[in-house]
């Protein structure tokens, strides 16, 4: 897997070197320039925004998302259709929609104020809350049903069976398609950038504004995203293997 990222690195530096040789004028994002420095730290100063909206939307959406699971796991048919009611309806509605809605609907629907931080973190988990309910609904049946039935018998609660031994054990399974959710998060935080949250695509979008350079600073925006997304992608799958590893 480290092979493979450092292939795309690698790829992309030769593209990049390639470019060069064409006057398409580097020098606004070239670390060699002054211009080029002031522009790179100005773009990866959003950094704290991508990584801060895609964090704490992430977190709520896993705790809406278990919330929205554990009826659709019930017997009872009114909870499994709350559950799917749910999952079908906030799955059906675009994220950007969402954010321009929850961003310019919520304060004259509720009458609150909220900020495009929070608006672009309540979106987005809201948006993303649909999918962790199925991942958590099929990660818990996933779970021997004889394992339940031993926790019910020793007395445990639902609430302690639940802590105990259904989600330590669903926890393992679930981790790839939750690290896919993180991943997938990054990338749709830059959607918020509409709305004006000043992260890595609207300083790339109001560098362009300003230099005239789209293909270079978007290019550069590309990398940003690309070393991001591989971090955490590693680090999910050192999360993996050391569950593996405790399993063993």
């Amino acid at each position: 897997m480290k092979i493979r990222n450092l292939a795309v690195l690698v790829a992309l530096s030769f593209l990049l070197a390639g470019c060069a040789g064409h006057n398409w004028g580097w020098y606004v994002v070239s670390p060699e320039t002054e211009a080029g420095r002031v522009n790179l730290a100005f773009m990866i100063a959003g950094l704290k925004e991508t990584v801060g909206v895609s964090l704490s939307a992430i977190m709520i959406s896993m705790f809406v998302g278990l919330l929205v699971a554990l009826p659709g796991l019930s017997e009872n048919r009114y909870g499994r259709a709350l559950n799917r009611t749910y999952v079908e309806i906030v799955r059906s509605v675009p994220s950007l929609v969402l954010i321009f809605w929850v961003y310019y609907g919520l304060p004259v629907v509720a009458d609150i104020s909220i900020n495009v931080f929070w608006a672009g973190v309540l979106a987005l988990a809201l948006s993303d809350s649909a999918f962790q309910a199925e991942i958590f609904r099929a990660g818990i049946q996933s779970v021997d049903k004889g394992q339940i039935e031993a926790g019910r018998s020793l007395g445990l609660s639902y609430v302690q069976r639940l802590r105990f031994i259904i989600l330590p054990q669903a926890i393992r399974r679930m981790l790839p398609p939750l690290g896919n959710q993180l991943v997938y998060m990054l990338k749709m935080s830059s959607l918020v950038s509409v709305i004006g949250l000043q992260d890595l695509t609207r300083r790339a979008n109001e560098l362009v504004v300003t230099e005239y350079r789209p293909l270079e600073i978007y290019s550069v925006l590309v990398l940003e995203y690309l070393v991001l997304i591989l971090i955490v992608s590693q680090g999910v799958r050192w999360l993996e293997r050391r569950f593996n590893a405790e399993r063993a």
